[in-house]
């Protein structure tokens, strides 16, 4: 188990430094790293506290030789020790709790105008982007990874995002609940149907990043897989430009479902069946 504990998944950096956490590639990423940095230093200080206060009383009341036999004195309540012992971890809970809200709030928040506007949408059992700003789209279709066949990653719908400007994910499924997870973003959320979530990042690294569904979402959760792109600005504009001369303009509508695709189980039933 120690040695399984130092391993990381492929293409994800970690270190000491920030937690052993993926190296985050956005401005929003050291929220998640002090939060988490934090809260191990505060885990590690009661941790230390109490292996201490345990090991002396091991070694302060352990039996001795000439020990009778007889027990310590027995006390029924001791106040001031009951009213440390009750304060002193609300007063933890407290701070842990205010220090994670002040993180969860920045990283939600979403009054800012953002450069870029993406509608990111869920499906069994992949993706579809809807770049609205550039008016095109690029629709996923399942890698068949679990074949084991060479390239079949290269076959992953990729997201472009432009490095240096800040992004706004709108979030919406199209059938059942999926999350958002770019594990080099320190965040995830989740797609409900039904329902719009918004979330906004500011990568600030170039490179290509995994991505993933988060919630278990059916049979082939495990594949739901992405590949994220962030770009210089040039780069993403060309990437517009080339689904345009793909013909993919316009938004893929967000009330396309299975039902519109797919035949619905009685619809295969021989007639007389239905």
């Amino acid at each position: 188990m120690v040695a399984l504990s130092a391993c990381s998944a492929v293409g994800i950096d970690t270190k000491f430094s920030n937690g052993y956490l993926p190296e985050g590639v956005t401005e929003e990423a050291p929220l998640v790293e002090n939060l988490w940095i934090g809260s191990w230093i505060a885990a590690m200080a009661v941790g230390v506290l109490v292996w201490g206060l345990t090991l002396w009383c091991i070694v302060a009341y352990r039996r001795r030789k000439d020990d009778d036999g007889s027990l310590p004195v027995q006390l029924q309540y001791n106040v001031p020790l009951e009213v440390l012992y009750t304060v002193v971890p609300m007063l933890m809970v407290g701070a842990l709790f205010y220090f994670t809200e002040d993180a969860q709030s920045k990283l939600h928040d979403v009054s800012q105008e953002p450069d870029t506007t993406i509608n990111v949408v869920g499906k069994q059992w992949t993706w579809d982007f809807n770049y609205v700003d550039a008016d095109v789209h690029d629709s996923g279709q399942m890698a068949e990874l679990a074949s084991g066949e060479e390239g079949a990653e290269e076959t992953l719908p990729t997201l472009y995002l432009p490095v240096g400007e800040r992004v706004e994910f709108v979030l919406t499924s199209r059938d059942v609940i999926h999350s958002f997870w770019v594990p080099a973003f320190l965040e995830k959320m989740d797609l409900v149907p039904g329902v719009v979530n918004r979330l906004q990042v500011t990568p600030n690294k170039e490179g290509t990043y995994q991505g993933k569904c988060a919630e278990l979402c059916g049979a082939y959760h495990s594949q739901m897989l992405f590949n994220v792109k962030v770009v210089s600005p040039a780069e993403f504009d060309a990437h517009m430009q080339d689904l345009k001369d793909r013909g993919q303009t316009g938004l893929l509508p967000n009330d396309l479902n299975r039902e519109d695709i797919v035949p619905r189980d009685q619809d295969l039933l021989p007639e007389g069946d239905q």
